[in-house]
């Protein structure tokens, strides 16, 4: 059982989809005791992106800035989307990105 029953819909869909990553910023009420009788763990956003940067990074960096140019109302600056990067805690990423577009 999860510390939040309110998440058992959130593993149930993971393990009917097969799926064996959970992204979250909700850590701690996916435990991996729990997950790893389904073969699932739970990963925080920024890991998940910052180790698809890695993996792909010019992948990545267009979508990041297909992103961009798609936030049109109101419109919003790369500098303006990575601050919001930011207050979402995707620290790693926002350095990984920075170092990519510079």
């Amino acid at each position: 059982m999860l510390p939040d029953p309110g998440d058992r819909h959130v593993l149930a869909a993971a393990i009917v989809g097969r799926a064996s990553v959970i992204i979250t910023r909700n850590l701690r009420d996916f435990p991996d005791a729990i997950l790893v009788r389904h073969r699932i763990r739970a990963v925080h956003p920024d890991e998940f992106v910052s180790g698809l940067i890695e993996v792909a990074p010019s992948v990545v960096l267009k979508a990041f800035s297909d992103q961009q140019r798609r936030l049109t109302k109101p419109p919003i600056t790369m500098d303006e989307l990575l601050g919001v990067f930011l207050r979402l805690d995707l620290t790693e990423t926002v350095a990984q990105l920075r170092r990519l577009l510079a």
